[in-house]
This record gives C-alpha cells, sequence and structure tokens, in this order.
C-alpha cells in the first residue's frame, strides 16, 4: 500500500505547487511592462486629515508625486475603519499602482490588505502598521517616543508622584508608546501610575476625559498623552483646574510646539515625529516595491524630543 501512495503524493505535491507557481509567474512577466514615474497612480488612505500631523503628510506626498509627473489619489477614513476599507476597495478599482495606507485600526484593516494584494498591489504601511500582506512599513521609533516622554516626565517629578496616561486607539503605534511609557515610569524611584483612560486622540474627547481623571485623582503630579491632539485638550482641562500636573506628549504639532514657549506651560516634552519625512520614505519604498528592488522591509524614522527650551528652534522639515 505504501508502495502504491507514493506518486500521488507526489501529484498532489504537485499540485498544490501550481498555484503558488500561477501567482509569481505573471508578477515575474510583467516587470519589463511597469510604468514610468509619470504614468503612475498613487493611492493614500489616511486614517483622518483633521490633524496637522496628517495635513504636514499629506502635503509632502504630493509635493513629492508632483514632482514625479505622477496621479495622486487620498481618501480620508475619518477613523471609520469600514470607511477606510470601503476607500482601498474603491482605490483598488480606480486602478492605483501602489498604495500607501495609515490605518485607523492595525488589525480591521486586514481584509483591505488583502484585497491589493490579490490585486498585485504594493501596499506600505505608514505611520501605523497593518496587519496582513503588506509590502513594507514606514514609522516613527514609537516605544522609544514612549519611552523619551516618560523619562523626561519622570525627571521633571523627580522619580515621584501619581501618573495618569491619556491613550488612544488601538494601533500599533499608540500601543508601543504607552509601552515605552511604562517602562520608563517602572525605573523610576515612586511614581505610580494611578488611571489610564482613552481619549481617542481627539481634543473634545481628551479634554472632558482630563477633567475625569483629574476629578478622580486630586493629587495627581503628572499626565502622559499618547498624541498631541489629545494634549490640545487635556491643556484645556489642565489650565481649567489650575493644579500643577506636568504634561508629557508625542508629535510636535505647531499649536503644542508655540504652547510649550508661554512662561506658565505645563509641557515638559513633546516628543516629535517627522511625517513629512515618514511619508517620502514610504512612497520611495512603495516605488521599489513596484519596480522589483531590493529593499527593506520596514523603515523606522527616528524622533525628536523637544522641550520649553529648545521649542523655538523645532518644526517639521528641520
Amino acid at each position: 500500500m505504501s508502495i502504491m501512495r507514493k506518486p500521488n503524493l507526489r501529484r498532489a505535491l504537485a499540485l498544490a505547487l501550481m498555484p503558488i507557481a500561477a501567482v509569481a509567474l505573471p508578477a515575474a512577466a510583467a516587470d519589463d511592462q511597469k510604468k514610468p514615474d509619470n504614468e503612475l497612480v498613487i493611492g493614500m488612505s489616511f486614517q483622518e486629515l483633521n490633524n496637522p500631523y496628517f495635513v504636514t503628510m499629506q502635503k509632502a506626498l504630493q509635493k513629492q508625486v508632483d514632482k514625479m509627473g505622477a496621479k495622486l489619489i487620498v481618501t480620508d477614513a475619518h477613523h471609520d475603519i469600514a470607511k477606510q476599507t470601503s476607500d482601498v476597495e474603491d482605490m483598488i478599482q480606480r486602478g492605483v499602482d501602489v498604495l500607501l495606507l495609515n490605518p485607523t485600526d492595525t488589525v480591521g484593516i486586514q481584509s483591505a490588505v488583502v484585497s491589493a494584494h490579490s490585486a498585485g498591489i504594493p501596499t506600505v504601511a505608514v505611520d501605523a502598521q497593518a496587519d496582513g500582506p503588506v509590502s513594507g512599513f514606514v514609522g516613527s521609533k514609537n516605544f522609544k517616543a514612549g519611552y523619551l516622554a516618560c523619562q523626561y516626565l519622570a525627571k521633571s517629578l523627580n522619580g515621584k508622584g501619581q501618573v495618569a496616561i491619556l491613550n488612544g486607539i488601538p494601533v500599533t503605534p499608540i500601543l508601543q508608546r504607552v509601552k515605552g511609557c511604562k517602562k520608563a515610569l517602572g525605573e523610576a524611584d515612586s511614581i505610580k501610575i494611578v488611571d489610564e483612560q482613552n481619549g481617542h486622540q481627539e481634543r473634545d474627547t481628551a479634554m472632558n476625559v482630563t477633567e475625569n481623571m483629574l476629578q478622580a485623582h486630586p493629587d495627581l503630579d503628572g499626565l502622559f498623552s499618547v498624541n498631541d491632539g489629545g494634549t490640545l485638550g487635556a491643556l484645556v482641562a489642565l489650565q481649567s483646574s489650575q493644579n500643577h500636573v506636568k504634561l508629557a506628549t508625542i508629535d510636535g504639532i505647531p499649536e503644542v510646539i508655540k504652547a510649550m514657549q508661554k512662561p506658565d506651560t505645563p509641557i515638559v516634552v513633546d516628543v516629535a515625529q517627522h511625517p513629512d519625512v515618514e511619508v517620502v520614505k514610504a512612497l520611495q519604498l512603495a516605488l521599489k516595491k513596484y519596480r522589483g528592488e531590493k529593499s527593506p522591509d520596514e523603515i523606522p524614522v527616528d524622533v525628536t524630543p523637544v522641550t520649553p527650551e529648545n521649542a523655538a528652534g523645532f518644526h517639521w522639515g528641520s
């Protein structure tokens, strides 16, 4: 019986491998038919565009695409994963050649990534990682950003006191920032994390959440906000309560950098990202993937701590 089964196993193995070869061959055959830069259609799906960080990213991308003479299609998911999935499916139908994806939900966007992959479209995630067969990822060193922010916060508190965390949406960068923050705070002598709530990275929500945390913890000494959108709301709550809570944040948006320069600012550090650098590197990576050129699967972009002392000299692009 075992002798009779060997040919069948070989046939089954050959049949199982055929779909793999069938997928690989068209891509190889199409290498010589790749479009020149000025005929490409670039797709960019943002989680939101009601944020200076992503507006800066969009402008930098548009400038780069204009230099190429290519066409750019941009969509705004408004933090709605169903809309973002639909946006990506629509761009696939419109014939984008490469896709840059800034997911509003790392896990929820997977079906859209699979669709783009099935259509043979290189997909590079930007700023936030996406589950599924992405071609690459470009993003900030988010663990480092969270670690540095809370290291500065702990130092400003002399290593002791009560700290709360203003969290955000469940995407990899936010999770990594919180993880880095907790590591830094854990290294302090006598700091206790007394609260952690989701401000959804939005000004109004973050303001209400911060007000609630201040009421629940009247002796609060420090606050870590995962992004500057939430920080702007937290600032309103902190200033209204007239307490002495110190604030650490991440992003580097102009409004927060300006607020840091006021004499009575509660902000001790804003660990700035570089959205213009991220998106240009993401486009370059996507083009290399499209042309089958040797390229990395991930490109980390460093972060820059901005303090009240050096804030006047900082702006994106510097």
